[in-house]
């Protein structure tokens, strides 16, 4: 077991980065989302589908 683990050190620490970064954005974009913010940030007055990605207030 130790020896698979050594062998693929390097697979592993990259993988484990690349999940950090996952779910660190992913959290990023629940914030966003629940603040209210848009995704292209430039809001949604001269968007095509302004009326069709937010509900009405």
């Amino acid at each position: 077991m130790f020896g698979w683990l050594a062998a693929n050190a390097g697979t592993i620490v990259v993988l484990l980065i690349v999940l950090l970064c996952v779910t660190l954005a992913a959290m990023q974009l629940v914030r966003d989302k629940k603040k209210g913010k848009t995704s292209c940030g430039c809001g949604c007055a001269n968007c095509a589908m302004h009326g069709a990605c937010h509900k009405c207030k």
